[in-house]
């Protein structure tokens, strides 16, 4: 693709993107401690922070560090390999690392992405090292924040934790310059590889094998032993719209679930641990939380170019929503982009959520990181998706679920931390992220669980700025991690200073002064759950790792019910229900009273019943035990049944026989339930 062929097709792209958005410490040596690197190019980029790391664990065995749960270290090599200039290590040294873009030379005026997100006004200065005039900046959009340096910066600050989340989107690769295929998978593979290499990279610099501060880890348990060591854990997490091929072309899905499973073996094997199921545009697996305004309209039209439809939006069923879609025109040269006689449909503003949610696909996109003891990522998933996922985790009693950058709706919130999940929050503007902390403090204490942040970096989503020298939440430099393990001071690299309150965050390095001016903007209880943030991401992953999934005994029963609906083509008996068939179902006649009895062959302990109702659901039921099939109690009831998923959670008791009771339709029809599971707890 010849570069700029178009000024308005990469206008369609720079719209879209703004969416996309062990052992003990070795001992001291009489030259170089362990925290310093022994071969550092002599050209390369301070750190400007001195003094031991904080290592080691807390009287109760308790790690201490922050967690950045939502970082894009190697996106540069993604999206066709030229939206975000510079790479985060080069074996040639900085100068090769931190270069613009070739068609940003020579001074900017081609680099339309970046010119038009705000990060310049038309021209920059395309130079990197040594000088740094114009990039990184808190609001350039396409040059490189992850310098291997930078996030060294932050590890000695305090970080002991980084996700990196492989990512690219294969429509906006196809309509932007690059270098390379679009394939998503291709892309995933490629920077998974690069981010090895870069622990190879800082492992010569520190000399040798094992010795660099960043350590890939694939286990909750290394990951514990690098943080206690001071280090900092790197895990290894996917962003992506069409995970395994998984997206849908007029809604039909392009993947199986063969596709679901190799793919998750591959991920698996790469060292992902953690991943995304869909972002930014409806996938075969499940539809996505909207982005709103002109954002929304474009990223709209991206989807249909992508998938052959538009989102299609219902008034919300509960409390919770996804962000409104609008009705606020895109530019004019990427509406161009839609066929003659298409148009973004118009939305009604009281109908903010997707219509789309997790599809059949999609949950068995979830079983397979339950089965895997992958960690699963809520964000980006419509609230209808997200709220049928969190049904299937609870109905496993799965606590392997992340929120990591403010993109779910914090009605989910109590549900995450009840199964044991953890939560991370944007990296916004210091008040602000100090003011949303304390907001969910009480729940977060009620719970016993740290705090994250995720600062998307590489993301393309936009950073704090500055606050000016004089502003009462000022940074004074030089000032003390808040681990108390360092002193930190201005960074520098190359000819460029940066100051947090005159440049903002700038790059990953700044992540220190920012935690120093949330404390200063009244943030110290923010600070302090920062610093459990580690510990807090460390549980729920190693509770995942240690889930085993409860045997359903209902699983094969012999079933009974008070009615079946007849069908001469279909069987709706009261066995299809127990057939671990998702597809079949049971279906009651068309009355209220109504049941299905199920013989667990055998007195059980029983204190869970999982239904998985079809559109005919009831309003109001009750769950029954008896010991004989005769006498029975009830064990748990409702009269505000909503269909979907339902778990109904009671103190265990001994039965032989259970009995789901219909007590009020919600709909004309009878009941009607695709799959039936009973556990023990």
């Amino acid at each position: 693709m010849t570069l700029l062929r178009r000024r308005g097709l990469f206008a369609v792209v720079v719209t879209l993107l703004l969416a996309l958005g062990v052992g003990s410490p070795p001992a001291l040596g009489a030259d170089t401690p362990w925290w310093e690197p022994t071969a550092r190019p002599a050209a390369d980029s301070q750190i400007d922070v001195t003094g031991e790391p904080f290592h080691g664990t807390d009287s109760q065995g308790r790690v201490r560090g922050f967690v950045d749960a939502h970082n894009h270290v190697m996106s540069n090599e993604g999206f066709g390999g030229r939206i975000i200039c510079g790479k985060p290590f080069a074996e040639s040294g900085i100068a090769d690392a931190l270069a613009d873009c070739p068609e940003h030379y020579p001074d900017g005026s081609l680099a339309l992405f970046e010119n038009v997100t705000g990060g310049s006004d038309g021209h920059h200065d395309p130079v990197g090292w040594p000088t740094f005039k114009s990039w990184p900046a808190h609001n350039s959009l396409s040059h490189q924040q992850n310098y291997y340096a930078w996030l060294e910066r932050a590890w000695r600050g305090g970080q002991r934790i980084l996700v990196n989340d492989l990512v690219t989107n294969g429509l906006l690769c196809s309509i932007y310059v690059r270098d390379r295929g679009c394939n998503e998978m291709d892309a995933i593979r490629l920077e998974a590889r690069k981010t090895y290499e870069m622990q190879d990279y800082i492992d010569k610099i520190y000399g040798g094998t094992g010795k660099g501060f960043f350590r890939i880890v694939t286990d909750s348990t290394q990951a514990r032993q690098v943080v206690a060591e001071g280090k900092l854990a790197v895990v290894l997490g996917v962003e992506t719209s069409e995970p395994f091929g998984c997206k849908q072309i007029l809604d039909v899905p392009q993947c199986s679930q063969a596709d679901i499973d190799s793919g998750l073996d591959e991920l698996y094997k790469l060292g992902v641990r953690s991943m995304f199921l869909c972002h930014k545009f409806d996938n075969a697996l499940c539809g996505v939380r909207m982005d709103s305004g002109t954002i929304g309209t474009a990223v709209n039209i991206g989807q249909f170019l992508s998938t052959g439809t538009f989102w299609t939006t219902e008034k919300c069923s509960g409390t919770q929503h996804d962000n409104p879609s609008g009705n606020v025109a895109a530019p004019a040269e990427v509406t161009k982009l839609l066929p003659a006689g298409v148009k973004v449909p118009a939305y009604d503003s009281g109908a903010q959520c997707n219509t789309r949610g997790l599809t059949r696909l999609g949950e068995y996109a979830v079983k397979g990181l339950m089965k895997r003891n992958m960690m699963f990522e809520a964000d980006h998933m419509s609230v209808k998706a997200a709220g049928r996922a969190l049904d299937l985790l609870e109905s496993a009693n799965y606590p392997g679920v992340l929120s990591s950058h403010s993109w779910m709706d914090d009605g989910w919130l109590e549900r995450v931390y009840r199964l044991g999940g953890f939560k991370a929050s944007y990296m916004s503007d210091a008040d602000s992220f100090a003011k949303e902390s304390a907001g969910t403090r009480t729940l977060r204490q009620k719970y016993g669980v740290g705090l994250g942040y995720g600062t998307d970096m590489n993301g393309v989503g936009g950073w704090p700025g500055p606050v000016g020298p004089d502003a009462p939440n000022a940074v004074k430099y030089p000032f003390r991690s808040a681990d108390g393990g360092s002193v930190v001071d201005r960074q520098q690299t190359g000819q460029r200073t940066w100051d947090f309150n005159t440049d903002g965050a700038a790059h990953v390095g700044m992540v220190p002064d920012w935690i120093e001016q949330i404390r200063l903007s009244g943030g110290k209880d923010t600070v302090q759950d920062l610093l459990g943030g580690a510990e807090s991401y460390l549980r729920t992953w190693q509770a995942t790792e240690l889930h085993k999934p409860e045997p359903n005994l209902a699983a094969g029963a012999a079933a009974s019910a008070s009615e079946t609906e007849w069908n001469p083509f279909t069987s709706y008996a009261a066995g299809k229900a127990v057939d671990g068939d998702t597809g079949t179902r049971w279906a009651s006649g068309w009355s209220d009273d109504q049941w299905l009895q199920l013989d667990l062959g055998g007195s059980r302990t029983v204190g869970q019943v999982s239904l998985d109702w079809e559109q005919a659901y009831a309003r109001a039921y009750r769950i029954e035990v008896s010991d004989d099939g005769t006498t029975w109690r009830t064990v748990w009831s409702t009269d505000s049944g909503d269909g979907g998923l339902d778990n109904a959670v009671f103190s265990p008791v001994q039965a032989r026989y259970v009995r789901i009771h219909g007590v009020t339709r919600a709909t004309k029809y009878g009941y009607s339930v695709n799959e039936a599971a009973v556990y023990s707890r």
